[in-house]
């Protein structure tokens, strides 16, 4: 809903000749935390993007492995990723890196997005555990 106020205001305000300054890097920022908020929410949810028609074709106890194997690379992934995004955002922090237009500190939203990062390695987590749990005449 920011993101589409600054937009129209921002077009309304080129009309008359009063654009907002910097719309586009707080509309660039917004979208950002959007994503990252959205991140374990969509993984817990089950929301994401999947291949259903080819998971589908196999076996109960094939498509838990499967669900397993990528479950475990996803977290392996993810945790790289969390780790970089703290290394670049106290970088970035340390350098005073700033935005272009408003001069507002980026490293905040780089580490509010491995933030998001943090807690979904935990959710992925979770479904590895799950899986252990599982009662094996159930696969």
């Amino acid at each position: 809903m920011g993101m589409v106020c600054v937009t129209c205001c921002d077009v309304v305000g080129r009309f008359f000749g009063y654009p907002i300054f910097g719309s586009e890097e707080i509309v660039t920022f917004l979208v950002t935390l959007v994503v990252a908020f959205s991140l374990p929410f969509s993984h817990q949810e089950k929301i994401h993007v999947g291949v259903e028609i080819i998971v589908r074709l196999l076996k109960p106890k094939t498509r838990a492995i499967t669900k397993f194997c990528t479950d475990l690379v996803t977290l392996a992934l993810m945790i790289t990723i969390t780790v970089m995004m703290y290394d670049f955002a106290y970088t970035t922090q340390e350098s005073g890196e700033v935005s272009m237009n408003l001069e507002l500190p980026e490293y905040m939203i780089i580490y509010a997005l491995a933030t998001c990062f943090f807690v979904l390695n935990f959710y992925v987590l979770k479904d590895v555990v799950l899986f252990f749990k599982k009662d094996k005449g159930d696969l």
